[in-house]
């Protein structure tokens, strides 16, 4: 694990980003996929800003239960859209939303839940939104995302090139789907906090894939002029390099954020906290891997298009062939040197043994001629 963690830190690791980008292709579109289904078939949950309507809000009363609160709306002529409890212990609230009303509607029902309740007048919020509000805010947020869109294309387009601008923008927008379509799966309110917490999470994303195309953007330079790696390898390695730092940015960046959902949903309840939290939350998470998974591959797949990359491609390859069957060739010789080596050996341990056999079989002649001989002299003297 400590090996594990001083590679990332130093950027060593060898992932295949790159290698294995059609699995994550396939992931993100089944993704994809279900937040599209339920965007178009379950939608989403309008809040007031956008829908319309009016909304009482007022400090829960020991008197009545929220279902009696409801009825009591419902009774004053009022079509009522949702009817909740917010925060914890003894700051509970009772939220009810309703359709628009006519003139008077709104007071008139102010009065009834006051007497009920045993609360004063002025301690019952009333707030009536026209819908023509939520579609002015929803046509300048969307103004704004193109402009925002436009600019950043622009932007990476001068900065970089045109093809990691496509690649950033296309990140961009997996990252708005997805956290658009978490809010139709969940059923939160759509809320101009969540507008705002959509533009900020598309700051993040564009950061985290910046800095990997910066990385990218270093390690192929003059690659053209070689023939050591491929694009892809290359752009491979600026992901590995850049790792740790958007594992850094992402965990230091989830986490605050991440209290604050749980922290808002668990125990402030349905509030502006809350539609925040989960956009910057979601968003946080899918930039993070966008940057990482999508975006780079995403960049990989257009230049590796271009000819001048493809034929770099054929280079790279063409030179390694050349150096395994140089290496296999190499090692065919070696072989037959150490067998040749190994053959030369053996005769000559074959000479030094018969040699040693005709000195032995020589100094043993010799042992018994002499002691012929002795025997010989010892007859004569007699």
């Amino acid at each position: 694990m400590m090996g594990l963690m001083r590679r990332l830190y130093r950027g060593e690791t060898n992932i295949d980003f790159i290698g294995t980008r059609k699995r994550w292709y396939i992931a993100s579109v089944i993704i994809a996929l279900v937040c599209i289904g339920s965007m178009a078939f379950r939608g989403f949950e309008w809040g007031i800003e956008f829908a319309g309507g009016t909304q009482f809000v007022f400090d829960k009363p020991s008197s009545i239960s929220l279902d009696e609160a409801e009825k009591l709306v419902e009774d004053g002529g009022a079509e009522v859209q949702s009817a909740q409890v917010a925060g914890q212990g003894g700051d509970q609230r009772f939220i009810i939303k309703t359709a628009d009303l006519a003139d008077g509607t709104a007071d008139s029902i102010k009065n009834s839940l006051a007497d009920e309740t045993g609360l004063k007048a002025n301690e019952i919020t009333v707030n009536s939104v026209s819908s023509s509000w939520g579609e002015q805010v929803t046509k300048q947020g969307l103004i704004a995302l193109a402009a925002f869109l436009v600019l950043v294309s622009i932007y990476i387009a001068i900065r970089f090139e045109q093809k990691m601008a496509i690649a950033a923008i296309g990140a961009l927008l997996h990252d708005l789907l997805l956290t658009a379509g978490a809010y139709s799966l969940i059923g939160f309110e759509v809320t101009p906090s969540t507008v705002i917490g959509l533009l900020t999470i598309l700051g993040f994303s564009l950061y985290d894939t910046v800095v990997v195309f910066d990385k990218v953007d270093e390690n192929t330079k003059g690659l053209l002029n070689s023939s050591k790696s491929t694009y892809a390898e290359a752009a491979n390695l600026a992901v590995n390099q850049s790792l740790m730092r958007a594992i850094n940015t992402s965990l230091i960046s989830l986490l605050p954020v991440g209290a604050l959902l749980f922290v808002g949903a668990g125990l402030l309840g349905v509030g502006t906290l809350k539609d925040l939290a989960l956009v910057l939350f979601v968003g946080l998470a899918a930039g993070a891997y966008s940057s990482l998974f999508l975006a780079t591959p995403w960049l990989v797949d257009l230049k590796e298009r271009e000819p001048r990359y493809k034929a770099l491609r054929k280079r790279v390859l063409a030179r390694r062939a050349q150096r395994a069957e140089d290496a296999e060739v190499s090692e065919a010789d070696e072989d037959a040197e150490e067998g040749e080596f190994a053959g030369v050996g053996g005769r000559s341990r074959d000479a030094e043994k018969a040699a040693r056999d005709r000195a032995s079989e020589t100094s043993d002649g010799g042992a018994r001629r002499g002691k012929h001989g002795r025997t010989g002299s010892r007859k004569r003297g007699r």
